[in-house]
């Protein structure tokens, strides 16, 4: 039943922006952490960043601390990122879901992702 719905993604020439929706159904949104994650064609996905729910407190991978900003809307059980000065590395498909901390109790479930496109 938990279904995440990713959406926002395109292509966008280097130093360009976008932003991200995710869309979270089917369980407590609002009591949970949340987190993006990235896949790059041929390799693992992997964290992009994560957000609390009580304090606020966010985390970024290293790759793009400064660039990206994630946030969400409890009301509206959705989670945003905000790509800013996007690079070709940033190039993937990105998907949202529970950080790795949580243990991911409602299922090991994934979206479609969206396809973001960094190129010249």
């Amino acid at each position: 039943q938990v279904q995440f719905v990713e959406s926002g993604g395109g292509s966008v020439q280097p130093g360009g922006s976008l932003r991200l929706s995710c869309v979270a159904s089917g369980f407590p949104f609002s009591t949970y952490a949340m987190s993006w994650y990235l896949q790059a064609p041929g390799k693992e996905r992997e964290l992009v960043a994560s957000i609390s729910t009580v304090a606020g407190i966010t985390k970024y991978a290293d790759s793009v601390k400064g660039r990206f900003t994630i946030s969400r809307d409890n009301a509206k059980n959705t989670m945003y990122l905000q790509m800013n000065s996007l690079k070709p590395e940033d190039t993937a498909v990105y998907y949202c879901n529970l950080p790795p901390s949580s243990g991911r109790p409602y299922g090991d479930y994934w979206g479609q992702g969206t396809q973001v496109t960094v190129s010249s």
